[in-house]
């Protein structure tokens, strides 16, 4: 395996927003787990399950925690946190932890949480769920390496955007782009150090 990188993967609508205006995902949630359940053939290029077998750490906001405890009811069904990875919460606030998950609740500067993260990765990557603002501090710290984003076909004219940041000069750089089936478009690309 390659030196492991900082991930930033996500889904976006196509006008650029990763939740709706209520910090929802229930648009998302309409095309199911996987590519085999949308509509058309199988998805080229890499996968989730790939993707995921790749990453040591996770790092995300208090918004996409928050959303991921109550979706799954975690409060009562611990069982349904899905990673075995531990996981780091960037929250200004006290949350509920999850019952027998390696969940670390952290504020303030990612750049010496983002180290922890990398040793306990152990060589593998570090994926950043979301949110943008969170994704945007790394980037800030010169810590994101790739973004990941899939672009499914719906349009939510506002809500929480998928980067709020000016990133322009230079452009990142495109490394892959693959399709799932007629439904999504999925690209990667390079952040320029």
């Amino acid at each position: 395996m390659s030196a492991a990188k900082t991930q930033y993967y996500t889904a976006t609508s196509i006008d650029g927003f990763i939740a709706d205006a209520n910090n929802s995902l229930d648009w998302l949630m309409q095309f199911g787990d996987d590519a085999e359940s949308v509509e058309g053939s199988e998805a080229e290029g890499p996968t989730y399950p790939a993707f995921i077998a790749d990453v040591g750490a996770l790092a995300m906001g208090s918004t996409t925690y928050e959303w991921i405890f109550d979706h799954e009811d975690l409060g009562h069904h611990p069982e349904r946190w899905v990673y075995s990875q531990p996981a780091w919460v960037f929250s200004s606030r006290e949350l509920p932890p999850v019952e027998g998950a390696d969940v670390r609740f952290v504020s303030g500067d990612v750049a010496p949480v983002h180290a922890e993260m990398l040793a306990a990765a152990a060589g593998k990557n570090v994926w950043i769920v979301g949110g943008g603002e969170l994704v945007g501090q790394f980037h800030d710290q010169g810590l994101l390496d790739e973004v990941i984003l899939t672009v499914m076909p719906v349009f939510l004219g506002s809500g929480a955007p998928l980067l709020p940041r000016y990133i322009a000069t230079p452009p990142l750089k495109l490394i892959d782009t693959s399709r799932g089936g007629n439904v999504y478009v999925t690209s990667t690309y390079a952040v320029p150090h």
